[in-house]
């Protein structure tokens, strides 16, 4: 039977009293993904504060936010739900609370990187528009299904929640697979634009390549499990996964000043410094930093591009 089956009386199994199953595997399995989610969430803590020497800018709040009352709120309240231990109102407030900063906070994180790549100002306000929208118009309806089908626990209530549940999986897995496309487009696309320039430079475009099409199979990885009816395995993996994708941040954030210390080699080599000013990876890894000045040494492949549209 799916875990998804549900009956007026229990509400949807899982939902309300955890786990109630005897397999010690599973438990095995649930135990060691919210290990590997706290854990995540403690390193992550302290990597974001030792990382970033001004505390400011939509990447470094949008990191941290997503860590700090996204991954710990949504892991101690898997914890107290699946394991049964404490209110049940209390394991779904904090879990929602973890919901909001994890779920669309990760669609946040990854807009605000998106512009380095992307110069188009009209499709940034899109995304934008869309990742604010989406949060109001499916994250609101799942919070109040959550507890309706909690605590009102009718059929129209079970139903709601089974049917809204799958909905918000799918649609914010659509929002950052979208998000990650239009990162990889762009990349291909300087990439396509400067076939000359150093190894060094092409290597680190690859890679964030392979790690945008890495968060695009994790996503996917946790619409597959959702739609088997695991759904207390779901939630937990849906974290641990939203853990590992915000670590991968930092390793999208090394590359990126990798691309600018090899912009700024580059233009050097060719006898032209027309960035004087670009950091060195101390100054980049300030907030302010990341989203200035990549654009600044990137919008030199736009002007190129430009010329050889003219010629």
């Amino acid at each position: 039977m799916s875990e998804h089956s549900f009956s007026q009386a229990q509400g949807p199994l899982g939902l309300v009293s955890g786990y109630q199953g005897n397999s010690t595997a599973i438990k095995v399995i649930m135990g060691v993904l919210v290990a590997i989610l706290l854990y995540n969430a403690a390193e992550l803590s302290v990597l974001i504060f030792l990382t970033f020497r001004r505390y400011r800018g939509l990447y470094f709040w949008s990191l941290s936010l997503s860590t700090v009352l996204g991954l710990i709120p949504s892991g101690i309240g898997n914890i107290l739900h699946f394991f049964a231990i404490g209110p049940l109102w209390l394991a779904l407030t904090l879990s929602n609370i973890g919901f909001y900063f994890l779920i669309p906070g990760q669609s946040v994180v990854l807009y605000s990187r998106l512009h380095l790549v992307l110069y188009d100002q009209r499709i940034l306000r899109l995304v934008l528009y869309a990742v604010v929208m989406n949060t109001v118009l499916i994250g609101f309806p799942t919070t109040v299904s959550t507890f309706g089908a909690a605590f009102v626990r009718t059929d129209d209530w079970n139903e709601a929640y089974t049917i809204i549940e799958r909905l918000q999986v799918t649609w914010f897995c659509v929002q950052e697979f979208i998000i990650s496309l239009l990162y990889i487009r762009e990349t291909v696309k300087l990439l396509q634009l400067r076939p000359a320039n150093s190894s060094r430079r092409r290597q680190i475009m690859y890679e964030l390549l392979v790690i945008n099409v890495l968060i695009i199979v994790m996503d996917v990885a946790v619409v597959v499990v959702e739609f088997l009816g695991l759904y207390y395995l779901q939630v937990l993996l849906k974290c641990t996964i939203y853990s590992v994708k915000l670590k991968l941040e930092f390793a999208v954030l090394g590359k990126l000043t990798d691309i600018v210390e090899a912009s700024h080699m580059d233009f050097i080599g060719n006898g032209v410094n027309d960035f004087p000013d670009v950091p060195n990876r101390r100054d980049f890894t300030t907030s302010d930093t990341v989203r200035e000045i990549p654009v600044n040494l990137l919008a030199a492949d736009t002007t190129q591009r430009s010329r050889e549209i003219r010629v």
